[in-house]
């Protein structure tokens, strides 16, 4: 199987979607994920603190993303030489926000504490299971953009799982994905290996997500534990802790809204 060499060619003052980028509801739409990191990569371009380092990630889901030609935009909504607050907005070309992303960064420092934490999985990427989510349309769609392994759990039944992830392909054409990137690629699915309905029967398509990282991930496998959980009013939770091959770095949310499948 020939995949694209990344989930985004650049393009003009923008970038294009390609295959890589479709989501499980309908083919002519993006996954999240893949929009996530890509506003993440141009809040940190925007940043005035060289070096710095993302601690929250709070993204609003307006619209759905559809795959094709997005453009992007940052403003800097609360300068600083130690904190600042960072916006950025996707659009599809007409200047409607599809999505929003508000990523807090600090001034990095040497030499602080670290709080010792068991680590989330219970066996590394080496001894999982590889595994490829059957419920996409499409052969080629966002679950061929990450090599998936899972420590607990599946993508294919219902019920929580641990994931460990490694990139298939970049997220800009000639650029290497950064890990922060990975993160974002990834995170958004978390309701996805964690899913606690039947996806024939039900959509769960999350209006947002938010990060919060104590640290910045290191290079390589990364995971998350997620869980699911339904609450019984067309709303649920999707939580997960994030980790790499040192241990915890973060957690992330989402909040879920369900409602059953029309018939065919």
């Amino acid at each position: 199987m020939e995949l694209p060499p990344a989930l985004y060619l650049p393009d003009g003052a923008g970038f294009t979607a390609t295959a890589l980028t479709i989501g499980p509801w309908d083919v002519g739409l993006q996954h999240a994920g893949p929009p996530a990191a890509l506003l993440l990569r141009e809040a940190e371009r925007a940043s005035g603190i060289e070096g710095g380092q993302t601690v929250r990630l709070a993204y609003d889901i307006f619209a759905p993303v559809p795959v094709g030609p997005v453009r992007l935009r940052s403003s800097i909504v609360r300068p600083g030489r130690r904190i600042e607050l960072v916006e950025t907005v996707l659009d599809a070309g007409d200047g409607r926000p599809l999505m929003r992303l508000s990523a807090w960064r600090m001034r990095t420092r040497e030499g602080g504490e670290v709080t010792p934490q068991p680590h989330p999985a219970p066996r590394g990427p080496e001894e999982s299971r590889a595994e490829a989510a059957a419920f996409f349309t499409t052969e080629v769609a966002y679950h061929r953009a990450l090599d998936w392994r899972f420590a607990e759990g599946s993508f294919n039944s219902p019920g929580a799982a641990t994931a460990w992830t490694r990139p298939e392909c970049e997220l800009v054409a000639g650029e290497p994905m950064t890990p922060l990137q990975h993160l974002l690629v990834m995170t958004d699915a978390a309701s996805g290996i964690s899913a606690e309905l039947d996806w024939t029967r039900a959509t769960f398509a999350n209006v947002d997500l938010v990060v919060a990282l104590h640290r910045p991930p290191a290079a390589g496998w990364l995971g998350m534990a997620a869980t699911t959980v339904l609450g019984g009013s067309g709303a649920a939770q999707c939580t997960a802790v994030l980790f790499d091959a040192e241990g915890p770095i973060g957690r992330s949310s989402q909040s879920l809204f369900v409602e059953p499948r029309s018939p065919a």
